[in-house]
């Protein structure tokens, strides 16, 4: 939707908004997406009035489901997808003196008041993650996350979402790309045992397994860094237990930045230029650029929080 002039959303944090009056709010998924996956779909007329910016990465690991369902089903939402770009808020820039991640809490936020001691006692070190999703709202101009210059990024349109299908199981060589959507599909023989349940198992953690009508068994998983990985099947299942496989995950190309998708076209994603990398995160340094002003900010900030001193 074109704004006429600046916009200013009504905020909602990755809660429940089943109900809400809506009219040009803006969402803020730091944690799972499954409220606005069910929101959309028991009311899919609320879409033109979102405007979503998600903190992805681990999240998306973890609600692989409803984000799969949000870019299958609902390719035409207003979204920033930051998998990687919120990083700089501690990763990079300016990290000397004080500024440093210990440093900056050890200066300028344990002792601050109450807030501060409570602060320093649960993140001993600055990361403040999901951050970057309220700076960006508060920026000068939220509708554009192209041209937006400030604290929560800058994005560019995301090319086609990525979304690898497999039918027999991937080896080392296999690549799929970094953050995608990766479904694996089985047709284990022999009859499934009552109540049948099985879990992908991909370092240590569990992702659940589906049945399907058709008896084969479905397996989402959503990389979340460059790595070469390996997985197996735990199930009560004899025809898919210790089943197994592996791949590797590699970033985005750099030249996908350059190819928006059609199919997605208020959709938007970290940065696939190498020059805006912070390590291995792209897009990281449209906000680590900033790192002394918003640090200095917080602060000043925090300070204001302090009990007056006594007369």
């Amino acid at each position: 939707m074109a704004a006429a002039g600046p916009v200013k959303p009504r905020v909602i944090v990755s809660t429940d908004i089943g109900g809400t009056d809506f009219d040009d709010f803006q969402f803020l998924l730091w944690g799972g997406f499954e409220d606005l996956a069910q929101a959309l779909h028991d009311a899919p007329d609320i879409k033109s009035k979102l405007r979503v910016y998600m903190i992805g990465g681990p999240n998306k690991k973890w609600s692989n489901a409803a984000y799969d369902y949000l870019a299958r089903e609902h390719a035409d939402l207003w979204i920033i997808e930051n998998n990687a770009t919120y990083r700089g808020w501690f990763s990079g820039g300016e990290q000397s003196g004080d500024l440093g991640n210990t440093a900056f809490v050890a200066r300028h936020v344990k002792g601050v008041g109450t807030l501060g001691d409570y602060f320093a006692g649960i993140a001993p070190q600055v990361k403040m993650g999901d951050t970057p999703a309220l700076t960006y709202v508060l920026g000068a101009n939220p509708e554009d996350p192209g041209a937006t210059v400030g604290w929560g990024g800058r994005f560019v349109r995301a090319w086609d979402r990525p979304r690898a299908v497999f039918t027999a199981p991937p080896s080392r060589d296999t690549i799929v790309e970094t953050f995608a959507i990766m479904e694996l599909v089985y047709r284990p023989v022999g009859k499934a045992p009552a109540a049948a349940h099985a879990s992908l198992v991909i370092d240590t953690q569990r992702f659940p397994g589906f049945a399907q009508p058709d008896g084969s068994w479905r397996f989402l998983f959503s990389p979340k860094e460059d790595k070469a990985w390996t997985y197996r099947i735990a199930s009560n299942h004899p025809g898919l237990d210790g089943q197994a496989g592996a791949f590797t995950s590699r970033m985005a190309r750099p030249e996908l930045g350059q190819q928006p998708s059609n199919r997605y076209p208020h959709w938007w994603t970290d940065d696939p230029d190498p020059a805006l990398r912070e390590g291995p995160h792209q897009g990281a340094k449209t906000i680590s650029r900033w790192r002394e002003q918003f640090l200095r900010d917080f602060a000043a900030r925090l300070r204001r929080t302090q009990a007056p001193a006594p007369r």
